[in-house]
Order: structure tokens, then sequence, then C-alpha cells
């Protein structure tokens, strides 16, 4: 893999999608887009943290035992190994800039808690 990608790469999800910015080797920039109604699984990395920027939307999101609504410009960090999810309440699409750090940056570094597609990791 290239140190740097500068190129979009976008990747659907039954939830929405999100759109690959920028990688290199120490982040990864996402634009991640959940459409009204839906949420992202309830998950973990273990590898990596994340910082999220709302960009447009309401909805929720939950980090650790902690719930809260979310709105444009807001911002929260989500460290590594914390279960979290990004809900959408809104009738238009959330949209959140996310900011991986870390050392390894694979979608296989998602653990799946709860998921409302049938995705729960069976481990």
């Amino acid at each position: 893999m290239n140190n740097s990608t500068e190129n979009s790469s976008r990747d659907c999800r039954p939830w929405g999608y999100y759109d690959i910015l920028s990688e290199h080797q120490d982040f990864r920039i996402k634009k991640i887009v959940v459409f009204p109604g839906h949420r992202i699984s309830l998950q973990r990395h273990r590898q990596r943290s994340e910082h999220w920027l709302v960009l447009k939307g309401v909805g929720m999101i939950v980090v650790e035992n902690s719930e809260r609504e979310i709105k444009k410009g807001d911002s929260f960090d989500i460290p590594a190994g914390s279960v979290h999810r990004a809900c959408n309440s809104g009738e238009e699409d959330l949209v959140i800039i996310e900011i991986q750090t870390g050392q390894y940056f694979g979608e296989d570094d998602i653990e799946r808690i709860a998921d409302d597609y049938g995705r729960e990791d069976l481990c």
C-alpha cells in the first residue's frame, strides 16, 4: 500500500456509506454518511482511536455508557477499545468526518457487539 492515498474510495453499507478521503501510514480520514432512521453497529476497535466531527444532520452517539445528542459542529474523541455507535434521528443524512489514529486501520479491527443488520461478531 502507498504511504498516501488522496483518492476517494466509497464503501456502501446497509446504514449508509463511507468514503476514505485520505489514508497515510499513521492516520486515515473518512467521511461517514448515516441515512435517516439508521445507525452503525455498536462496535469497538482495539488498534485505533477516532475523532469524529459532525458536518451535517442530527442524531445520537453512544460512547461506552454515555449517550448524547449530536448536531452540526459537535466533535468528540473515541479512545481505542471504547464501545461506540452513531445513530441518525433526523430527516436528512448524518455526515461525520472520522479521523483515525493508531497503528492499524483495517476494517477487520471492528468488533461488532450489536448490529441492526445481522453482522454481530460471534466469538
